[in-house]
């Protein structure tokens, strides 16, 4: 397949784009920032400039690719929710989606397959209940950003484009991601619970992630939308304590959810509250999981 990717710099390109490639694909990354892009990725990997938002040289590409995959957007930890940064996180994303669509209008033979990102923020904090994808949005700035994301992201549905939309739990894996940022505290036998402890925390090992991915790829009865969640549901306390477990550490020094809140301030809601998404849809498309279960991911990542 010829494969286009944005957002596949970081994190979940860095395991993403080595499959892609393994897998014999022509994959061509858009990058704001190409030459340190071209630094860490493999040599067959084509690297094309964009600014995320206006279409350009790269959009011949599209004209004749089998997939497009849309991870580009502000992180939404780079800093503190200013109503400027929730403005730059909105943009970047509608940007990016939006120069995409313009594109594949444009292209004579248009890409088969559509895959963007969302989360499970599109939920809000839900104390009790599983969620499927069925279920209604929340209203809180998280579900905002989803919801607009996701809508921009449907429109390629109406250009005849299989669109599949990934809505993601917290990804798990190494060099990177919130666990990096969560290991800190229990490396130095000070980690514990953040805030109460009984709310809920979606995962997804970074692997499984990239295997929905694939699937999305090559599956054409993958359609609409879906929750990229572990089967397993835990708290903020049952992941700190399996993850102290993991590490032969403690799990005793809780962060109150007022400390959270001075430090963070509206951001702190991305640890502070949760959601028990369910991957109803992938399990009744035969998904399978490598890693169900918190405990064998954590191993996998960290042993």
């Amino acid at each position: 397949m010829k494969t286009i990717v944005t957002g596949g710099s970081g994190f979940i390109g860095s395991a993403l784009i080595p499959r892609l490639v393994a897998e014999g694909d022509e994959v061509v990354l858009l990058s704001r920032n190409p030459t340190a892009a071209r630094s860490k990725l493999d040599s067959r990997v084509k690297v094309e400039p964009w600014d995320g938002k206006t279409t350009g040289s790269w959009d011949a590409h599209l004209d004749g690719a089998d997939a497009v995959i849309n991870f580009a957007g502000e992180p939404l930890d780079a800093k503190r929710w200013s109503p400027a940064q929730k403005d730059r996180i909105i943009a970047s994303r509608l940007g990016a989606t939006n120069a995409l669509l313009r594109a594949i209008l444009n292209a004579k033979k248009k890409p088969a397959v559509f895959v963007s990102a969302s989360g499970v923020g599109y939920y809000g904090p839900v104390e009790e209940g599983e969620l499927a994808e069925d279920s209604p949005r929340g209203s809180d700035f998280l579900s905002e950003v989803t919801s607009q994301w996701e809508k921009a992201a449907h429109g390629a549905e109406s250009l005849g484009v299989r669109t599949v939309v990934l809505r993601i739990a917290v990804v798990l894996g190494d060099n990177g991601g919130a666990l990096r940022k969560l290991l800190i505290p229990f490396r130095l036998f000070v980690g514990g619970v953040l805030g109460s402890g009984r709310q809920w925390f979606p995962w997804i090992h970074r692997n499984d992630l990239v295997g929905v991915i694939m699937f999305a790829l090559t599956n054409p009865e993958v359609s609409g939308t879906v929750n990229v969640v572990a089967p397993e549901s835990v708290t903020m306390k049952g992941f700190c304590t399996t993850l102290g477990r993991v590490l032969h550490r403690p799990s005793w020094a809780p962060v109150p959810s007022f400390v959270l809140k001075a430090m963070l301030g509206e951001m702190s809601d991305m640890v502070l509250t949760g959601q028990r998404a369910a991957p109803k849809g992938l399990e009744q498309l035969g998904f399978k999981f490598k890693f169900p279960q918190l405990e064998s991911a954590l191993k996998d990542i960290l042993q």
